[in-house]
């Protein structure tokens, strides 16, 4: 058991096949080795096995909070879904505001262990530490939003007052490879597939009922010291300032027109750094700043709600109405940020605002990912147009808004040939149709809105992300696009391995308290070490914790090594870097590829691994001391090349 603060060192245990519940404690060494949310969930699905097959019933699904989670503790809303992907088959840990999290630590539990798979649809609710299962068949087949509005009429609470619900719309229940949960805030755990792992286990839902009670810091002194230093940092900043700064102002999509600008947006499937470059080769009427945040505030903006103990509302909300087949559809969703406008928009051939909002509220609805299902469509797209996807009884237009709009709800629910093969996925369309320089994905997850031939940071990024291509677990853009915490050429290769590996470890830190990202627009370590330290009563350095950020990425490598993972897996679409599928970079990135396998050697020698495996003295090191170990010694040399 642990007695630091922070925690309430109670976590269920529900196998779901029995419908058995049992309450365990917090492991001491584990807490302070591993913190909590993203760390300690990562432990525990590390506990139950690297080789489990993802959508089996052994699979396991961890609900997991923070020991900062729910506290004073600037934006500290956030809930940690962990388990083995479906889409990957890596390890993989996605995030959610609102206040699912903080009503979870609130209820009297630290985080939920779900095992095995109920014979008939079920929902778990969460209330004064104990875990019940109730039947969830007459749900099965609604959307997110009937979903939490009908639990809403079951349970004796009120959504937005005492309760929140997390849900699986169509996309989880049919198991697409990128489902997955959304809360009664439009706030999603959006990418791995973490709602298809739900809809394998027959989970419709999890529900939390809960006052406000806070956790007390052990040391109030300290506490207070990190917090109010972290307040005044974020209210002064240029990015997180409260009705001033941009992210504050227009949201994550603020970054729209500065990637457009930097030609660090990809377009069209990535065949673009910009639609300016798209409209300039081919003559056509798109423009970025359609669908920027500065137009989506002054057009379509009605409401700017925020997450538990934060002043920064980024998510703004929007209203649209569009017409769509003859008839008028009025859409009211939450929320149009960077990476959606970018998958749903650009990246697919077009900048029609409305539109993307009308996806973005069925992508919600249906439980899907915003950023996948952007991308899959524009690789389906591209193959469409190369002839590819013949076999098929339709094929999918760039830029093809109204059929785009009704394929997601199909692929939810694997309606029609086009739509099942866009279920399985960017690698699962590869392998399928033989596409792989059809894909912008990486380890089987696609990228995100920032360009590696511009960004070269987010290109070793992306490639090295222990949950496949990914901007958040080390978000180098702060540093080339924003200047922090100092300023960063963004087309500079050398600097960005070791630039890249200190994010990783800030972020998987972050992650595990479970703290919004976006606070490192602002805070440092120091202002981490102060609220952790206070709130858990604990004493460790900077040093210490940036270590602990280390082992915790460290183990999430270990457990993709031993499932199979290695320093080939850590790759880039060919059309990124130097070789025979190479598109270089238009405008201000003209001529750009990323220097990849330059960055891959400096960030393996600052990580201390051995052509992406793990050596079994750097586990040691780190105090990793379960498992069989990767078999690796710092002494070997990477395998040659095969001829």
């Amino acid at each position: 058991m642990t007695e630091l603060g922070g925690y309430n060192d109670r976590v269920a245990r529900v196998d779901l096949s029995d419908g058995a519940v049992q309450y365990e404690s917090i492991d001491d060494e584990d807490a302070k080795k591993y913190i909590g949310a993203r760390g300690l969930g990562v432990k525990y699905v590390f506990d139950n096995g690297p080789e489990v097959e993802p959508l089996s019933p052994d699979n396991l699904l961890a609900f997991m909070t923070g020991p900062l989670t729910g506290t004073q503790t600037v934006m500290s809303g956030r809930i940690a879904l962990v388990t083995k992907s479906p889409l990957t088959g890596t390890v993989t840990d996605s995030h959610h505001g609102g206040w699912s999290g903080a009503r979870l630590k609130w209820s009297g539990v630290d985080g939920l262990l779900f095992n095995g798979k109920s014979e008939n649809p079920v929902y778990a609710v969460v209330e004064d530490g104990d875990v019940t299962l109730h039947d969830a068949s007459h749900l099965w087949g609604k959307g997110v939003r009937d979903t939490i509005e009908e639990i809403e009429g079951e349970v004796d609470g009120s959504l937005g007052k005492n309760l929140s619900v997390m849900a699986i719309g169509p996309g989880g229940e049919n198991q697409v490879k990128y489902a997955c949960v959304i809360n009664e805030d439009d706030r999603a755990s959006g990418r791995g597939g973490t709602g298809a792992i739900m809809g394998s286990k027959n989970l419709k839902a999890v529900v939390v009922k809960s006052g406000t009670k806070m956790p007390k810091p052990a040391d109030p002194e300290t506490f207070k010291k990190g917090y109010q230093q972290a307040m005044q940092l974020i209210r002064e900043s240029e990015v997180t300032g409260p009705n001033e700064g941009g992210l504050s102002v227009y949201g994550t999509n603020v970054l729209m027109n500065v990637g457009e600008e930097l030609d660090g947006l990809p377009t069209k499937n990535g065949k673009y750094t910009s639609t300016g470059a798209m409209r300039d080769a081919e003559g056509i009427d798109i423009d970025a700043e359609r669908v920027s945040g500065e137009n989506v505030r002054e057009n379509i903006l009605v409401d700017e709600p925020t997450c538990h103990s934060c002043p920064v509302a980024c998510k703004k909300e929007v209203e649209v109405s569009v017409m769509h087949k003859g008839e008028e559809m009025n859409v009211h969703v939450e929320s149009y940020e960077y990476e959606t406008a970018y998958a749903l928009g650009p990246n697919a051939g077009h900048t029609e605002r409305d539109e993307i909002a009308v996806m973005l509220d069925r992508c919600n609805d249906m439980g899907v990912d915003t950023i996948e299902m952007g991308n899959i469509m524009a690789m389906a797209m591209e193959m469409s147009e190369q002839g590819k996807l013949d076999e098929l009884s339709e094929q999918l237009d760039w830029g093809d808004t109204e059929r785009m709009i009704d394929l997601i709800t199909e692929v939810a629910h694997r309606d029609g040939d086009l739509a099942d093969a866009l279920a399985e996925g960017a690698n699962g369309l590869a392998e399928r149709f033989d596409a792989h320089d059809n894909s912008l994905a990486v380890k089987g997850q696609t990228i995100a809105a920032y360009d590696p031939r511009c960004m070269k940071g987010m290109g070793i990024g992306y490639a090295t992300s222990n949950r496949g291509a990914c901007h958040l677990r080390g978000y180098t853009p702060s540093a080339e696009l924003l200047g922090i915490p100092e300023k960063a050429d963004p087309h500079e290769y050398e600097g960005k391995g070791e630039l890249v590996a200190l994010f990783q470890d800030m972020h998987a830190i972050s992650d595990s308290f479970d703290i919004c990202k976006f606070n490192a627009f602002a805070e440092g370590i120091e202002e981490y070490v102060l609220q952790y330290n206070g709130m858990t009563g604990l004493d460790v350095t900077e040093d210490e914790l940036l270590e602990t950020g280390d082992r915790i990425y460290t183990l999430e490598r270990y457990y993709n090594n031993l499932a199979g993972f290695d320093g080939s897996d850590d790759s880039l679409p060919g059309r990124f870097i130097p070789g025979d599928e190479a598109i270089p970079g238009q405008g201000a990135s003209e001529g750009q590829l990323c220097e990849l396998d330059e960055m891959k050697e400096e960030y393996y020698a600052r990580r201390q691994w051995v052509d992406g495996v793990v050596p079994d003295e750097r586990l040691e090191e780190l105090g990793i001391d379960i498992g069989p170990g990767t078999g690796v010694s710092r002494g070997d040399s990477p395998a040659p090349a095969d001829d």
